[in-house]
């Protein structure tokens, strides 16, 4: 087993780090560059940054927070949100990200995926795929886009596949059933995934104990363990989740 990384989420909207449930019902979780150095100094081996108003909004991810947060930390930063063209991508790493995550622009043209990862490398394309329930699907899984709002009738599963073709680095799946409700990750999509593609697989939306994150690695098969809401709200500290997941016989750098 590789080394299981732990990547704290900055959830992002009119400046300020922001938690929801399902997508929706948002709620204060702090000042994201104070939070990116807390999180790079507890631990953090990776971070995630989600301009989640981006796509809805109709316009490009806030390249000043970029810049604010990638200032203060030197682990990987993956920066998605309103990232739609080469150029989007070009600026988001030019501001400090090492990673673009990208979800309704890479359902809208796949080929972007693949000049994106010819262009940038593979290591630096993150393919965020939301997802819900549907039996009508062969994997009961339907691709959502926009925030969550818009099923497009495709299969995630096989999605996920396809972005591995096209050349996408990471897969960061995330379950609406599952998002902000610290019932544990959802782990039938989780494992879907991460059987269907080779790449590392992100775990997220859900974690509430320190079992899920165990749960999201030993049954949901994912490589990096996303969290929000348990960062944030402080109900564990990212030293807890490591410390548990080593007792356990999972890899991690503490």
């Amino acid at each position: 087993m590789d080394v299981i990384k732990i990547m704290p989420c900055l959830d992002m909207k009119n400046g300020r780090v922001v938690k929801g449930v399902h997508f929706v019902d948002i709620r204060d979780a702090g000042d994201p560059v104070e939070n990116a150095a807390f999180y790079e100094k507890e631990g953090a081996d990776e971070l995630a940054m989600l301009d989640i108003a981006a796509t809805l909004e109709n316009r490009k991810t806030r390249l000043d927070w970029v810049k604010q947060v990638s200032s203060v930390i030197s682990i990987p930063l993956t920066v998605g949100g309103g990232i739609n063209s080469l150029e989007d991508i070009e600026l988001v790493l030019e501001a400090g990200a090492q990673k673009v995550s990208m979800n309704s622009a890479a359902v809208k043209n796949p080929d972007l995926v693949r000049e994106a990862a010819e262009r940038f490398g593979s290591d630096k394309i993150t393919i965020a795929i939301d997802a819900r329930r549907n039996p009508a699907m062969p994997s009961g899984f339907e691709l959502v886009v926009s925030g969550g709002t818009k099923p497009v009738g495709k299969d995630a599963i096989e999605w996920a596949r396809m972005c591995q073709g096209l050349g996408a680095g990471v897969i960061l799946p995330t379950s609406m059933d599952g998002d902000g409700t610290l019932q544990g990750y959802d782990l039938e999509f989780t494992k879907a995934i991460s059987d269907a593609v080779d790449v590392p697989v992100v775990a997220s939306g859900g974690a509430g104990t320190l079992e899920h994150f165990y749960e999201g690695v030993t049954i949901g098969g994912a490589d990096i363990l996303l969290a929000a809401s348990v960062f944030h709200f402080r109900t564990f500290s990212i030293r807890q989740v490591k410390e548990y997941l080593r007792d356990k016989g999972i890899k991690v750098i503490l």
